[in-house]
């Protein structure tokens, strides 16, 4: 069988980008002695391996996995990972039973947030999304604990030094007020652990909602909380910078 592996990959990367499995599981599955490399069983997730390879697991030959991206509308909560050691719930129990290959998600949405999440298999895509040379811009609906004078948003823009990175944001604007609290519509370029928390703290600001609403030009919509669906060609295009 052809491979499609480019020349001198760790071994746990190529099964990763063939689709079949988390980097992780990979790891596992070549340290159990699962892996055969050219006939021979290989322990090392990190052994680099050419192109020319053939690679059974279980016996059975890797074969590339056709890539498949879904968007869910993750609940707050559930955090993003295929496993967690606290034993808290993830968002792979809302794919449970589903008809779908390993998914491994794009870029992080912290346990209290919530809003538009993508999954993919295709790790070249995924690689695109979280690069932070292409800006692709995230927008975000936050509901913070007060109202607002005039000079919050293009102080927001301008940014602010958090812990000795200097975090900001592309736009900003007001959505709407209550009587002790309103709603932003915030949007990144580029995304730091907690950027938005982070920088609206800064302000003396508490955020009590934070919903991911659209990434590059792919909105949330009308997806229901904790559900999810396929993004056909014309909704990938979307997330081209």
């Amino acid at each position: 069988m052809k491979s499609v592996i480019p020349t001198g990959v760790a071994l746990c990367r190529v099964i990763n980008r063939a689709g079949h499995c988390s980097r992780s599981a990979a790891e596992a599955l070549v340290r159990a002695g699962r892996v055969r490399v050219d006939g021979r069983i290989q322990r090392d997730p990190e052994l680099r391996i050419a192109a020319a390879a053939r690679i059974l697991i279980d016996g059975q030959p890797l074969t590339r996995v056709p890539p498949r991206t879904i968007a869910m509308n993750k609940p707050r909560g559930l955090v993003v990972s295929a496993a967690d050691e606290r034993g808290r719930d993830t968002v792979y129990r809302l794919l449970e039973g589903a008809d779908l290959p390993h998914l491994g998600p794009v870029g992080r949405l912290d346990q209290a947030s919530e809003g538009l999440l993508l999954l993919s298999n295709d790790t070249a895509l995924a690689a695109r999304l979280t690069d932070p040379a292409t800006h692709l811009p995230k927008t975000y609906h936050v509901q913070i604990d007060q109202r607002i004078d005039a000079a919050l948003l293009p102080a927001l823009i301008a940014g602010r030094e958090v812990d000795g990175e200097w975090l900001a944001v592309a736009d900003a604007r007001l959505l709407r007020e209550g009587g002790r609290n309103c709603w932003l519509e915030l949007t990144l370029t580029e995304g730091r652990n907690r950027h938005l928390r982070r920088l609206l703290g800064a302000f003396d600001l508490a955020v009590l909602r934070l919903v991911r609403v659209a990434i590059g030009r792919l909105p949330l919509g009308d997806l229901a909380k904790g559900q999810w669906r396929e993004l056909g060609p014309a909704e990938l295009a979307l997330l081209e910078p």
